[in-house]
């Protein structure tokens, strides 16, 4: 099978090869100091802030007292806390804008010999529309000879409770012997 045309499968193929998965995003985070989840994101810019922040507070843990140094770092996790709670719309947003990015390029075209779509077979979707638009809910459709015969109703329910009364008081129900 040929899947390198321009296509439906061709784009859907690449998406689900380029998508980010939430799971391989959250487990990156784990990460955090060095960055990878960002880096996995194709964020580069944040990706480089947490590997500089950590470096700076790397120094800060060996050059300042401990209270500075755990102060910054008490604000280096509560900024990492804050990051993961975005991570799982961040990972929506980058697959939605590499979803467009993708069906909208430029280079797609129709596969070839693609005619776009063939009206000779609109006579039967035309037929049976027609058909379902006459019908009413619960209805059946009028047919050709609806004049000529009137079509047998079914018994309604209390007709039916009535003639099943009747017949087990002509015929007692047999018990099974235990």
């Amino acid at each position: 099978m040929d899947f390198t045309g321009a296509g439906l499968q061709s784009l859907n193929l690449e998406l689900t090869k380029r998508q980010r998965r939430p799971r391989v995003a959250f487990g990156l985070w784990a990460g955090f100091a060095l960055g990878l989840h960002a880096f996995y994101l194709h964020e580069r810019w944040r990706a480089f802030g947490y590997l500089s922040a950590s470096l700076a507070w790397t120094v800060a843990a060996l050059m300042m007292p401990w209270p500075i140094a755990a102060g910054l770092g008490t604000v280096y996790l509560a900024a990492a806390l804050a990051d993961l709670a975005t991570l799982d719309r961040r990972v929506t947003a980058y697959n939605k804008a590499l979803r467009m990015r993708l069906s909208l390029r430029k280079d797609s075209a129709p596969p070839p010999g693609f005619r776009g779509r063939y009206t000779d077979q609109d006579a039967d979707i035309r037929a049976y529309t027609a058909l379902k638009e006459q019908e009413r809910a619960g209805h059946q459709a009028p047919s050709a000879s609806a004049g000529k015969t009137r079509p047998v109703a079914s018994p309604s329910f209390q007709e039916q409770e009535a003639a099943l009364r009747a017949q087990t008081k002509r015929r007692p129900l047999k018990t099974p012997r235990s």
